[in-house]
């Protein structure tokens, strides 16, 4: 089914405002830590999994929902996955202990990583006119509600208190949830068979050993922040062993690894995403911490000379969309990954003593090369994926953006563990420098590839 242009504005609406809620939810929280710690009486090593479960949860359940949604339907899973978080909103305020109030979010973890993966594969099948433009909404509304989020945060918090942070979810549920309703098209009837024909297609014992390695592994580069659990690396490795031999013995895998070798270009794809997402929150984390620290800037401006990145990240989105869908996904690619070398440079070398808006137009240069990172792979994903696995492709293509974003942390908390220095934010930008020259190399590699294939 083809969606036509006047039930375009609802379909989009309907999709956005549902995946903007893993994003929004996971960068909202930071503001709430304190209050729930001291709330429940917690170390902040322990409220801190607020934080790393939901990271965890959602690396794993992005391509597990998607698998399920890709056997079960979009439609279906997109709208469970909106009752799971509509759960979370409800029950997270009134969470008599900790581990309740975890578990909540885990619900919401769970929940908002069902409707990405479905939300994708709704426009792949539904919208063929300007579907890069379409995407590109989506890149817009998760842009903003990651930048956005902590100061929605703050705001709700001094409103409502922590409590709020959950409520907040109920309007865009709802909206989401009756625009999806009676926007989405039905799924396809699929023969099935039972739940225990559903277990064994699913591929169960796939999941568990991928859902222990992501776990294992994630977790072990977590603890690089204080000390570094070792034996998690180990069994993590052996997990992903173990999972890759089942893969290739099973008749239906819950994730074909020779999917990576058959089809190179997505697993290019994969490993540019991981790349940018090192690259931007090492600096989206990074710089507001060395701003305070080392600048002696407050919350406030450190705040607004991140709204150059962010912002700029926002404004392109949609010109990109729209560049992809006249000229293809080449030209965004490496233009991106040109902007992002070029940014590296110049944040190494010339920002501490550039002026304040020197500072800003460095980063600027930074926020367009991110936005056209965002929406171009997301693009290149649905570009290069088979189209019965879109759903699990674009969990994976989710669980890459978590892995980059955890790798940051751990670069950061090597770097800036102790102390912040000048030194340590130089030895910051070597490292971006090395991450843009290899993302400008696999760019130029992947365009080769794009040209062989057309």
């Amino acid at each position: 089914m083809t969606i036509s242009k006047k039930s375009r504005v609802l379909f989009l609406t309907a999709v956005a405002s549902g995946t903007m809620l893993n994003p929004l939810n996971s960068s909202m929280i930071s503001l709430a830590l304190h209050s729930i710690q001291h709330e429940f009486h917690l170390s902040f090593t322990t409220v801190s999994w607020l934080i790393s479960s939901f990271y965890l949860a959602s690396a794993v359940a992005q391509p597990v929902t998607g698998k399920l949604g890709d056997m079960l339907g979009r439609k279906k899973l997109f709208l469970i996955g909106l009752l799971l978080v509509a759960v979370s909103a409800i029950g997270a305020p009134f969470a008599p202990t900790f581990m309740t109030l975890l578990i909540m979010r885990l619900f919401q973890s769970i929940g908002s990583s069902a409707i990405y993966p479905s939300g994708v594969g709704l426009i792949r099948s539904n919208i063929q006119e300007k579907q890069a433009s379409a995407l590109a909404v989506l890149s817009i509304f998760a842009s903003a509600m990651t930048a956005l989020g902590p100061t929605l945060g703050g705001f709700l918090i001094v409103w409502g208190g922590w409590p709020a942070i959950f409520f907040v979810n109920l309007p865009f549920i709802i909206l989401s949830f009756f625009l999806g309703l009676y926007m989405f098209p039905k799924d396809e009837k699929r023969e099935i068979g039972g739940w225990k024909s559903v277990l064994r297609q699913l591929d169960t014992i796939g999941i568990l050993l991928f859902a222990g390695a992501i776990i294992l592994l994630l977790s072990f580069l977590l603890s690089f922040s204080t000390k570094p659990h070792y034996i998690e690396g180990v069994f993590g490795l052996l997990f992903v062993g173990l999972f890759i031999w089942r893969e290739l013995k099973t008749e239906k895998p819950f994730i074909d690894v020779r999917l990576f070798k058959t089809h190179r270009k997505l697993s290019s794809v994969y490993i540019q995403f991981i790349l940018l997402n090192i690259f931007f929150y090492c600096i989206f984390f990074g710089l507001p911490s060395y701003f305070q620290d080392e600048m002696h800037l407050s919350v406030q401006t450190s705040g607004l000379i991140m709204l150059f990145m962010s912002g700029m990240s926002i404004l392109v989105s949609p010109l990109t969309g729209k560049w992809i869908d006249k000229k293809g996904i080449l030209q965004p690619i490496v233009a991106g990954t040109c902007l992002t070398a070029i940014g590296a440079v110049l944040l190494t070398f010339f920002f501490l003593q550039a002026p304040m808006i020197g500072k800003g137009l460095i980063l600027s240069v930074l926020g367009v090369g991110y936005g056209f990172g965002n929406v171009t792979f997301q693009a290149a994903m649905l570009k290069t994926s088979p189209a019965d696995m879109v759903g699990t492709t674009s969990g994976l293509f989710q669980t890459c953006r978590y892995l980059g974003s955890i790798l940051s942390s751990v670069i950061l908390g090597i770097l800036f563990g102790k102390e912040i220095t000048a030194g340590h934010f130089h030895m910051l930008g070597t490292i971006l420098i090395i991450v843009g020259a290899v993302s400008l190399l696999m760019a130029f590699r992947f365009s080769v590839l794009l040209k062989k294939a057309s």
